[in-house]
């Protein structure tokens, strides 16, 4: 009786044992957990280490961790009635709070499909008010108004709208290979712009090349200009200053010396005497001749 006894026990506190195994339940930090009691919320759980009663209580984690979410690629018609691809991003999170946990499971089905159905429908309202030239340019607008849209829907679902972020406007391949004409005749305009301002440049600074270099030549041809009439003025007063009366007979001297240095001829009369023909030749007062009853 005693062992029977004895087994009972052993197996009871087996069953204990294994229903507290089973109820064991650890919380990460990066979630939240959400305890229902008999199919009612119950409780709210914390990071750490929790236990719940196996088949009356069931816990349910919820991440609150930053979510990426994509808007499927769908086409939309702008207003100038082209077919444009559109493909955007959604960034999210649940609220760390308890209200907002419990909101995030219990005020909408499956909030990230919900998202994806809403931005989508969002960007279509958007951007069919737009040409596909100022979508492709007012994407931070378009942002903007995504995300405020997403925050104002999603108000009551305990869901935190981080950001938006519209990936591409794909305009269809005609259009696409027109624009991309478009954008390079505009480059190669720019760039023969720029070829012209360069050589125009260019040509400006040769012309002020030579322009300074006429100017340089000009300027030493005054200052020689300058020092030879400032040479000539020295000359000219020194002369005047030392050879007052001989500058004359100067001269004459250097005539006769010449005469000789270059072998020229002198034809002297046949009734002159060579003294008084040089000395004449060089201002010198002739010689007085011999009369003839001297001779």
């Amino acid at each position: 009786m005693g062992y029977v006894l004895l087994a009972i026990i052993v197996i009871v506190v087996i069953i204990v044992l294994m229903l507290v195994a089973m109820g064991i339940r650890i919380i990460r930090p990066t979630h939240r957990g959400l305890v229902e009691r008999l199919g009612k919320y119950h409780r709210f759980c914390e990071p750490g280490f929790h236990v719940i009663v196996p088949f009356i209580e069931r816990m349910f984690q919820v991440d609150i961790r930053e979510v990426l979410v994509e808007a499927q690629p769908q086409t939309i018609i702008t207003n100038d009635n082209l077919n444009a691809k559109v493909d955007a991003q959604v960034y999210l999170k649940v609220k760390a709070t308890e209200e907002d946990v419990k909101a995030s499971q219990y005020n909408v089905t499956n909030y990230e499909n919900q998202i994806v159905n809403l931005a989508r429908t969002t960007l279509r309202n958007i951007i069919g008010t737009l040409t596909l030239k100022s979508a492709n340019s007012e994407r931070g607008r378009i942002n903007e108004e995504l995300r405020t849209t997403l925050k104002t829907e999603t108000a009551s679902w305990g869901i935190e709208i981080l950001r938006t972020e519209l990936k591409e406007i794909d305009p269809p391949q005609d259009v696409q290979e027109t624009m991309n004409k478009v954008v390079k005749a505009e480059n190669e305009k720019i760039a023969a712009v720029d070829f012209a301002t360069a050589t125009e440049t260019q040509a400006d600074g040769a012309r002020r090349a030579e322009i300074k270099k006429a100017e340089g030549i000009r300027q030493a041809k005054i200052l020689a200009a300058e020092g030879e009439a400032q040479a000539i003025k020295l000359v000219n007063e020194a002369a005047e200053q030392y050879f007052v009366g001989n500058a004359q007979v100067l001269r004459k001297l250097e005539t006769v010396e010449k005469a000789f240095w270059q072998n020229a001829k002198i034809v002297v009369p046949a009734d002159a005497q060579l003294v008084n023909v040089i000395g004449d030749l060089a201002g010198v007062v002739p010689v007085p001749e011999r009369s003839a009853a001297r001779k």
